[in-house]
């Protein structure tokens, strides 16, 4: 079991998964976001290798259009 931090909400999940993963989960394919791990700003390129590991917070920032 991995205990994760999103967005100050807790969550647990049954095994890990990448950045990737998690983004197809939570419908936020295609959407322009921004993904902090643990403080530190995940370059999209990485967001396959990076894998959540127990303990990890993230900060997911939506990018909403508007005038």
């Amino acid at each position: 079991m991995i205990q994760l931090t999103i967005n100050g909400e807790a969550l647990q999940l049954d095994q890990p998964i990448n950045i990737t993963q998690f983004i197809d989960q939570n419908n936020l394919q295609g959407k322009r976001i921004a993904i902090e791990r643990n403080g530190e700003i995940v370059p999209r390129s990485q967001y396959a290798e990076q894998f959540l590991a127990d303990g990890d917070q993230l900060e997911v920032v939506v990018a909403v259009g508007g005038g």
